[in-house]
């Protein structure tokens, strides 16, 4: 995975924020996923194709303080691995 590869969530998954669970869900056919606060956070920078460098750089700014590189390099690989998110 390259930071300046550049992602966007896999039209298979639907993102939402499901009142009933509290949380953002990503639905697909075979079912659902409950995020996290940060993966939503994360996972919301991809609704269109990003690279992760650039998701780190606008994260950092809403977060001001917080080195959120680690973070949102393991999650990026995760997604990936899940499919969640996809090279463009």
């Amino acid at each position: 995975m390259s930071s300046d590869t550049v992602y966007q969530r896999n039209s298979m998954f639907r993102m939402q924020f499901e009142k009933a669970q509290d949380c953002h869900v990503l639905l697909y056919p075979e079912g659902m996923v409950k995020l996290s606060e940060s993966a939503a956070e994360i996972l919301m920078q991809f609704d269109t194709p990003s690279s992760v460098e650039t998701v780190i750089s606008r994260l950092e700014d809403k977060f001001p303080g917080v080195d959120l590189a680690d973070d949102v390099n393991e999650f990026v690989e995760v997604a990936c691995d899940k499919k969640w998110l996809e090279a463009c």
